[in-house]
């Protein structure tokens, strides 16, 4: 197993992504701390680790509030004693023309997408420095490689996070902490489900994709997974885009 003896905090691990990562990272010997706001949904993902033979924990979690961020790394040192891995994957989208993008969502989503991960790396990496090691994904978007209309402030907060990995993974890679970043690129979840119930909107995402499919969660899971073992230890300041091709061309 990949993941043997290792302890990871997963963030947004309620659905989508975040649920795919953490039930990957279990089959991989991997114990884990689902952290989300979603208490419903991160319950469910604990259950799913749980029939699949694995441990883990909920913790209900804004991470745009320090206070949240103490409680999930208070609960996964308390029940697993160790943070080996920390994936950064919480975020959320608002849309709309710039000039129609309301001050408060504008907060919202750099709140949550980009200073979530402030927070929770704030607070994590001293776990890593004691330990003298440690993995943090984040988890961007080729939203913050190219533009897309009506996504201003989701822009923006995954550009912020790929510049924020680079700059951390300079400042820790003396400490044998890795620090890298997935975009990933169209993916098949509740967040995007909206949007590709469109069949317009998803057969334009589709023509723009090479590869013959859109992204599904375990595709970014298992990228992540690479990421957070011990394949990856030369490896750091780096934005794995996983898109099918769409922003090679």
């Amino acid at each position: 197993m990949r993941l043997q003896n290792k302890t990871a905090i997963i963030t947004g691990a309620g659905s989508g992504i975040g649920r795919a990562i953490a039930l990957t990272f279990a089959k991989e010997g991997a114990k884990v701390v689902i952290a989300d706001w979603a208490e419903k949904g991160g319950q469910e993902t604990v259950e799913m680790v749980k029939q699949a033979g694995g441990e883990a924990v909920f913790v209900k979690t804004d991470v745009s509030k320090a206070g949240d961020i103490e409680k999930m790394a208070g609960a996964c040192l308390e029940n697993f004693g160790r943070v080996d891995i920390l994936v950064n994957n919480a975020g959320i989208v608002k849309g709309g023309p710039l000039h129609q993008t309301s001050e408060e969502d504008w907060d919202a989503v750099l709140s949550v997408n980009l200073k979530g991960i402030f927070l929770a790396s704030k607070k994590i990496i001293p776990e890593m420095l004691k330990q003298g090691q440690g993995k943090i994904v984040n988890i961007a978007s080729v939203a913050g490689l190219v533009g897309f209309e009506n996504s201003g402030a989701y822009c923006a907060s995954k550009g912020g996070i790929i510049a924020l990995t680079r700059a951390m993974a300079l400042e820790y890679a003396k400490n044998k902490i890795n620090v890298n970043c997935i975009a990933p690129g169209i993916i098949k979840t509740a967040m995007t489900k909206d949007m590709l119930d469109n069949q317009a909107i998803k057969t334009n995402f589709e023509a723009q994709t090479p590869y013959p499919r859109l992204g599904e969660p375990e595709d970014i899971a298992m990228a992540t997974l690479y990421l957070a073992s011990g394949e990856s230890d030369f490896v750091t300041g780096e934005v794995l885009v996983v898109d099918g091709g769409f922003i090679a061309k």
